[in-house]
């Protein structure tokens, strides 16, 4: 890589898919941002920047202390392992989320340009006394400072909090990507690699939580932290961080149905308050399967797919049922919902392949690699089967052998 270092932002990462959140944080809460590599250059296009902090950068001299200030900030939060809250070289107020992967500060997440309701900080001429020495206009600064936003700094920590979590799942699907991509070319030729690409592609669905879902999960939770009080918010950001920290951190080969029965606890209470008395869900889980061993991450997939093509496309909702059960000797697992149904001139290619839909869609995410995992654990005897009537709604049943 570059100076030493294992990585570097700009190729292990997806920046278009990062451009994508970072717009849809700025959209949803109004505040600006800006991605920068560990030396504080931008990498991607700054979002909602403040026409302040535009004229402030058409200097030269304005645009070197901005990015010295981006770079300091990123530091001190890499310092720290967490976001934080600062005032930038114009006196407003800034936050920076470090992005770390693998222990290394590749670089930050910057956001901010905000003026915080402090009565002992006069923010405007701490500004005046910054920026009037480098030659710039007093009347200019003054109009395009009064058009800043103010806001809390309660909301401010949280939309730090936030963007520090959804940047670094980003990144750490892009860093997978990459170490799979060099595990293939570098070891295509060994006897191990059968095992290799096993792990990778287990990495690589832990990778799969679709970025639709995320994106409208960042921009739940930012309309909460704007309209109510911050008890809902907190409950929804602990859903997601458990969720996400489970699926990328915490992540092995093999995990108790009870473990994967919390994951979908936690990512069902996200759908609910995005889609509110639409989705209603029922877990009916027989005790004693609780302690057996599945493959790990193999139930959200059929949730997932149950909720965006099933029930998100219609109206009214729906309602999702999980249960398991004991069946010919089989361990039954079932995902059902009141969803639109499946096309049966399309029922035979999801186990085959993952089809587009005229939108651009997966239909299929997930289901054919969760299906393979199994059948290469346990047989070809099991694995999914899928029953589903058009209006009716689908039934996923994922078998397993029981050991007990």
């Amino acid at each position: 890589m570059h100076n030493g270092k294992r990585f570097s932002l700009d190729e292990i990462i997806n920046v278009q898919s990062l451009q994508e959140i970072q717009n849809k944080f700025s959209e949803a809460t109004g505040i600006a941002a800006v991605t920068v590599d560990a030396n504080g250059a931008p990498v991607t296009k700054p979002s909602k920047f403040t026409d302040f902090c535009c004229y402030v950068r058409s200097f030269p001299d304005g645009f070197e202390r901005c990015k010295a200030c981006d770079d300091r900030g990123g530091r001190n939060a890499m310092e720290k392992q967490r976001p934080v809250v600062y005032h930038c070289h114009s006196g407003l107020t800034d936050f920076a989320a470090p992005i770390i992967v693998q222990n290394e500060y590749v670089g930050a997440l910057l956001a901010g340009q905000v003026v915080l309701p402090n009565p002992d900080f006069d923010a405007k001429q701490e500004m005046f006394s910054r920026l009037l020495p480098l030659g710039m206009d007093k009347e200019i600064l003054s109009e395009l400072f009064d058009k800043i936003a103010i806001i809390p700094e309660h909301r401010l920590q949280a939309a730090a909090d936030l963007l520090h979590l959804m940047a670094n799942y980003i990144v750490e699907m892009s860093a997978t990507n990459l170490v799979q991509k060099q595990l293939m070319a570098e070891l295509k030729a060994k006897s191990e690699l059968q095992n290799l690409l096993r792990a990778a592609e287990l990495k690589a669905l832990q990778a799969q939580i679709n970025p639709h879902f995320l994106f409208n999960a960042l921009n739940t939770i930012a309309r909460l932290s704007l309209l109510e009080g911050a008890e809902r918010t907190q409950e929804v950001v602990h859903s997601l961080s458990a969720l996400l920290r489970t699926n990328l951190r915490d992540m092995e080969e093999m995990r108790t149905l009870q473990q994967e029965i919390k994951s979908i606890e936690d990512y069902l209470s996200i759908q609910q308050v995005r889609f509110g008395d639409r989705i209603q869900a029922t877990i009916e889980i027989q005790p004693e399967l609780m302690k057996i061993s599945v493959p790990a991450l193999s139930l959200q997939p059929l949730v997932e797919n149950a909720i965006i093509h099933g029930l998100e496309p219609k109206k009214e909702g729906g309602h999702i049922y999980i249960s398991g059960y004991v069946a010919n000797n089989n361990i039954i697992i079932r995902v059902s919902d009141t969803g639109v149904g499946i096309p049966q001139e399309r029922m035979g290619a999801i186990l085959k392949s993952e089809k587009r839909s005229s939108k651009g869609h997966l239909t299929g995410i997930g289901l054919i690699n969760v299906h393979q995992r199994i059948q290469h654990y346990f047989g070809e005897q099991y694995g999914l089967r899928i029953e589903s009537k058009v209006g009716e709604g689908t039934e996923v049943y994922l078998s397993l052998p029981n050991v007990s």
